[in-house]
């Protein structure tokens, strides 16, 4: 029964993070040519876009890049965000994928 429960919690949790994380977004409206969208904006669209993608296929307004944005600041956000959330997981496997391989 506890291992049900633990279960039960985890998925609600995930389903909380989900629907926190679509709050925010890119083209929900939130930003105006007076308050584009900067750096912060961008880090946090980059860490989300996979929720994005999905998001926009159901809602054609919904984008995975804000095109109000300040320009070179949130590219950079964007682009940091996006290399360090998926490229440095897979640095991270391969890495110790070659440390077992060496030990073996």
């Amino acid at each position: 029964m506890n291992r049900i429960s633990n279960k039960f919690k985890f998925s609600i949790l995930i389903i909380i993070i989900l629907f926190l994380a679509t709050a925010c977004v890119p083209g929900d409206g939130s930003y105006s040519v007076n308050n584009p969208a900067g750096l912060l904006s961008g880090i946090w669209h980059g860490w989300i876009a996979p929720i994005s993608l999905v998001v926009s296929i159901f809602n054609k307004s919904i984008s995975i890049y804000e095109v109000i944005n300040t320009g070179f600041w949130y590219d950079f956000g964007f682009y940091i965000a996006i290399i360090s959330g998926f490229g440095g997981i897979s640095f991270s496997r391969n890495k110790r994928k070659r440390r077992n391989e060496n030990y073996k």
